[in-house]
This record gives structure tokens, C-alpha cells and sequence, in this order.
């Protein structure tokens, strides 16, 4: 008994204090590293403060939509809504967010939605989302501000992130600074 309790017993106190103290100093040791020091990419725009790497919610016609959140864009309850694609409620729910696209985007096929506009990520608080996702809302925004669909689509580009390196991961699109260049554009 003894030759596997001691063992197990100091491997169990070096784990707690591998898991506990030393990798969580190490990340915060590399947060305190990065540009904005750990703290969030804060922006500032009309007089208000926001968090750039947590999604916020646009559902003005005259701005690009934000991608669905599970949690309310809540960053205390980051979460996705444990809902399989077999139950009833959230295919509804996807079916409702469809329909009200469809219904603010005339001229936009079902076939044309992207998924990221009309589900949510994991974390509920994805602040980016597909370039195909801007783009099929640019019909409504040229018409309600009265701007040239080929501008709008200068600025998706302009505001568009290309993969690392250009292999690892997709082109996205961060919601809040398109919605900000929008502003500015367009002054208001």
C-alpha cells in the first residue's frame, strides 16, 4: 500500500501546485507581454468604450448585423446553448433568425445566408464573423445610407483579417470596427 499511496499523494500535491501556481503565473506572465497587457482590446467610438474582442449586438438595418449570441453578448456567462441541431426549440430559433434576415434583406436567398448569421458560436461572444456574412447584408446598408454597394465593399475588405500566415484559419471580419468604419464613413 505504501509503495503506491506516497507516490500518489506527492504526485497529486506537485500537480496542484503545477496547475494551480505555476501555469496559471505563466499565462498571466505572457498576457502581461501582449500589446494591450492583458487587459482586452479596448476601442473607443462616440463617446463610448468597448471591448474589440467580444462580440457586442448591432440589429440596426443600418449596420452590419452581429453574429447570434446564446448568452446575450453577456461576457459573464460565456457559453453556447448546449442545443443539438435535432431539437425542435433551436431549429426554430435558426429558422426565426432566417426568416427576419430574409425579411430585412430583400433579394437575399436562403441559399445565400451564411451559417455564422444566423447561429451562435461556441462562446456565445464571437466578435468576427465571415466576409461572406458582411456581404450579403451590403444591399441594405448601401440603400439605407445611401452609400455605393462598391464602397461598402472596399471597407469589408479594408477591415477583413486574412489568415495567420496565410494557412491557418478563415478570413473574418471583427463586427464592431465594420460598424465603426461604417460610422465615420458616413458621419454619423
Amino acid at each position: 500500500m505504501k509503495t503506491h499511496l506516497f507516490p500518489a499523494i506527492k504526485l497529486t500535491i506537485l500537480l496542484i501546485v503545477l496547475l494551480t501556481v505555476v501555469y496559471p503565473a505563466v499565462v498571466w506572465g505572457i498576457a502581461k507581454l501582449s500589446a494591450a497587457a492583458g487587459q482586452g482590446q479596448t476601442i473607443s467610438a462616440t463617446g463610448k468604450k468597448y471591448y474589440g474582442n467580444i462580440g457586442q449586438s448591432f440589429t440596426q438595418d443600418k449596420y452590419f448585423w452581429s453574429r447570434p449570441s446564446a448568452v446575450g453578448y453577456n461576457a459573464a456567462g460565456s457559453a453556447g446553448s448546449n442545443k443539438g441541431p435535432s431539437n425542435e426549440e433551436y431549429l426554430a430559433e435558426v429558422q426565426a433568425r432566417i426568416d427576419t434576415l430574409l425579411a430585412h434583406n430583400p433579394g437575399v436567398s436562403v441559399s445565400q445566408i451564411p451559417m455564422d448569421l444566423v447561429t451562435a458560436s461556441g462562446s456565445g461572444l464571437d466578435p468576427d464573423f465571415s466576409v461572406q456574412a458582411a456581404k450579403v447584408q451590403v444591399a441594405r446598408i448601401a440603400k439605407i445610407r445611401n452609400i455605393s454597394e462598391a464602397k461598402l465593399i472596399a471597407i469589408i475588405d479594408m477591415h477583413t483579417d486574412r489568415p495567420l500566415w496565410g494557412l491557418f484559419g478563415p478570413e473574418k471580419v471583427n463586427v464592431l470596427n465594420l460598424n465603426i468604419a461604417l460610422d465615420n464613413l458616413s458621419g454619423q
